[in-house]
């Protein structure tokens, strides 16, 4: 198993600098990670450190909170893909989604798509925030958006990914899209677990150590 091509490679702290985000695309390329992950002010910087490699970027959009207007996540939607996000990592509207509204996040989540086109959108649904059943009725907003991916979380709320709501998102996208495990994956055994699962993503800041661990 290469571990490594599971991995984004992320760096999303406010307090991230550019001499940072340098290093973790020396870091991407050292270790063959699939992909960086940084917030959107960072883009261009990856795309130039990371030129003449197969390495992706992958952008936040509306990240943490997922609470600003659609028109905002849109802008910067393609603010990120005219330069250079290969993968937009966008967060739901929680808020609409406790208040059953339904349709308003599956437009966004549409819109967004519609923007980026054939790049891959991953879902946040920050799951420490849902009840089993927002869990299940986010997940299938997804599908229902035409999202390529459901993600658990930010790494920036109460909790990140758990095997049980792997577990319970697989129920309910049934193959039909892909999952990015993301938030609290630290070590190899853990990472190793959820791709067992059917994970195709770990979002993690921990990918060189996860990736010198020995097999468990």
């Amino acid at each position: 198993m290469q571990i490594e091509r599971y991995i984004d490679h992320t760096l999303l702290k406010p307090t991230a600098t550019p001499r940072a985000i340098k290093q973790l695309c020396a870091e991407a390329r050292e270790f063959n990670f699939y992909a960086v992950c940084v917030n959107s002010c960072y883009v261009a910087l990856a795309k130039e450190e990371l030129k003449d490699s197969d390495i992706k970027i992958a952008a936040v959009v509306g990240f943490p909170l997922g609470a600003m207007s659609t028109e905002a996540k849109l802008c910067e939607a393609k603010y990120c893909i005219e330069h250079g996000a290969d993968e937009i990592d966008m967060v739901i509207n929680l808020g609409w989604l406790k208040f059953e509204e339904y349709r308003l996040v599956k437009d966004e989540i549409a819109k967004i798509k519609q923007v980026i086109g054939s790049r891959n959108l991953k879902v946040i649904i920050e799951t420490c925030y849902l009840t089993a059943e927002e869990k299940k009725i986010a997940s299938m907003l997804v599908v229902e958006g035409k999202a390529d991916f459901v993600k658990t979380s930010t790494g920036f709320g109460s909790g990140g990914a758990t095997f049980e709501d792997i577990e319970l998102i697989q129920r309910i996208i049934q193959n039909k899209i892909q999952i990015k495990a993301s938030g609290g994956i630290k070590d190899k055994k853990t990472a190793i677990r959820y791709i067992d699962m059917g994970v195709s993503r770990l979002g993690t800041s921990s990918g060189i150590e996860i990736v010198k661990e020995t097999n468990p």
